[in-house]
Order: structure tokens, then sequence, then C-alpha cells
């Protein structure tokens, strides 16, 4: 008896053992599946989560090219020498020789690529002033003020610039945009199939080029007066009087100009008289004279006039 409990008690333990080692078979199975798919599940999340930034990455590189392009863009468009700038200029200088200081500053427009734009001269003597208008290259222009500046003593100068960038883009864009609606207007033409329509569109066509004319007219204007600065050059000699001061006003000013009218209108008056005193002496007096003569003949035929015979008298009435 007590061997066969002893047997039937190995064999409970071995199933037992049995049972335990095929649970923790299972349960070793079912934890490396989980692990696995824990693993291959934070694999992607790992990937995703580092292809994110590298995205981002991506995408911030690609935006800061392109505000650094713009930066750079901007930057360029607000350098001196891309932007049109129209350059005027206006100056006096006192020179000893007014026709010598006008050849050399001729000379020196020459010399920067400009020409002479107008030359006007007064008198010839001490007094003599000279006024050239030069038409130089933007670039020589403080260069070519500065050299005729040392022709003499400077007496003023005034430097303007005026930006026409924002005008000069405008109508680049305005002149693009009006030949295509010539071109437009001209494919319509070729296909009008009545005359009305032909007609219309003729004038639409004329009218759309006679606008691209006058806006590319502008930008030729705006061109010429960026690319060749204007100078305007006063040329004294050492008697020239002072450039004029400015205009004053007031009661003084007003009764001093109103005096120097009413003398140049009495002196255009006695003048006008003085010419016209000689034909008056030469009609007048002969005129008189027939007057004269003519009243005198008018007088006389009175005096000497017929007498009148004396009146009837009353004959004498007899007594009853």
């Amino acid at each position: 008896m007590t061997t066969m409990g002893a047997g039937m008690d190995g064999k409970v333990v071995r199933r037992h053992g049995t049972l335990l080692a095929a649970t923790a078979l299972a349960a070793t199975l079912v934890l490396t599946g989980c692990g696995a798919g824990d693993d291959s599940g934070s694999k992607d999340s790992a990937g995703s989560a580092a292809e994110a930034p590298a995205k981002a990455g991506e995408a911030n590189r690609d935006t800061a090219a392109d505000a650094a392009g713009a930066a750079g863009a901007g930057a360029a468009d607000l350098r001196v020498d891309q932007r049109a700038i129209i350059y005027t200029g206006t100056m006096r200088v006192q020179v000893d020789d007014v026709d010598a200081a006008a050849r050399e500053t001729t000379a020196i427009a020459t010399r920067a690529g400009g020409f002479i734009g107008g030359d006007q001269r007064r008198s010839a003597d001490a007094d003599a002033v000279a006024e050239l208008q030069l038409r130089v290259p933007a670039p020589k222009f403080a260069g070519v003020v500065e050299e005729v500046a040392k022709l003499g003593r400077q007496q003023n100068r005034e430097i303007n610039t005026q930006d026409v960038t924002e005008e000069t883009v405008d109508l680049d864009a305005r002149i693009t945009s009006q030949r295509a609606r010539v071109d437009s207007a001209r494919r319509l033409l070729t296909r009008a199939t009545s005359i009305t329509d032909l007609v219309s569109l003729e004038n639409e066509l004329g009218r759309r080029e006679a606008d691209l004319a006058s806006l590319e007219a502008k930008k030729r204007r705006l061109a010429d007066l960026t690319a060749l600065s204007t100078i305007t050059v006063s040329l004294a000699g050492p008697a020239a009087k002072a450039a004029e001061e400015k205009a004053e006003t007031g009661f003084l000013v007003g009764l001093k100009g109103g005096w120097k009218a009413f003398v140049a209108s009495l002196t255009v008056l006695l003048t006008v008289l003085g010419a016209l005193l000689p034909w008056l002496v030469a009609l007048g007096v002969p005129l008189a004279v027939l007057l004269v003569v003519l009243r005198r003949r008018r007088k006389i035929p009175a005096l000497v006039g017929p007498v009148s015979a004396p009146p009837p008298v009353p004959a004498a009435r007899s007594a009853p």
C-alpha cells in the first residue's frame, strides 16, 4: 500500500511538472510575441519621430533659404547703384575770364562722357555772364561738380535728387500689361467676321497702341534723366552782379513797386507823346489856320447885309 501510494504521488508530481512546463512555455511564447510587437511598434514610432524633425528641419531650411533670398533681394534693391535716381545741380562760379572758363567747363563735361545741352552768354566785358547746361553721366555727377567749382570762386551750389525707382517699376509693369492687351486685340482682329467688328477692333487696337506708345515715351524720358544728370552752371565775371535776392513782401515793397510802375508808365506816355508831337505840329498848325479863315468868312456876310426899307408911314385921316 505504501509503494502504490508512493507511485501515485510520483505520477501526480510528474503531471504537475509537465503542466507547469507547458504553462511556462506558453507564457514565454506570448511574452516573446508581445515583445516583438512592442519592439516593431517602438521602432516605427522612433522612425516616425526621427523623420518628423528631419522634415521639420528641411522645411525650416527652405523657409530660411526663402527668407534669406528675399532679404538678399531686398538688400540688392536698396543698393544705390541699382536705384533710379535723378540728379540735378545748380551752381554759380565767379571767374576772371568767362570765355576761358566756359571752354574749360565744356572740356570737363566732354571728358566725363557728357555734352553741353545749352549755352547762353551776355556781354563780353568784366560783367559778362555765361550760363551752361551740362548733361553728364550720373556716376560722374559729383566729380564734375567739384571740377567746375575749382574754376573760380564758388558763390552758391544747390544739389537735388529724386528717387524714381518705384515709378520706373510701375511703368515696366504697366508696359508689360499694355503689350499683352495690344497682342490680344491683334489676335481678336484676325478673327473678325464682320465689318462692324473689324472697325470696332481697329479702333480699340489703335487706342491701346497709343497708350503703349505714351508709356514707352515716359519710360524713355525717365531713362534719359536717370542716365544723364543735369548741371546748370553760371559763370560770372568779376564785375557781374550777385544773384538776385529773394522776393520781399510788405507795404513799403508794394509802394516801391507801384512807384516804379507809375514812373515806367509815365515814361512810356511821354515817349509816345514825343513821337506824336512833330505830327501834331505839322498837321495841327495848318488845320488851325484853316479853321480861323473859315470862321472869319462866315462873319463878314452878316455885317454887310442889305439895308431894309423904312416902314411905311400911315396916311393922315381927313376931318369929318
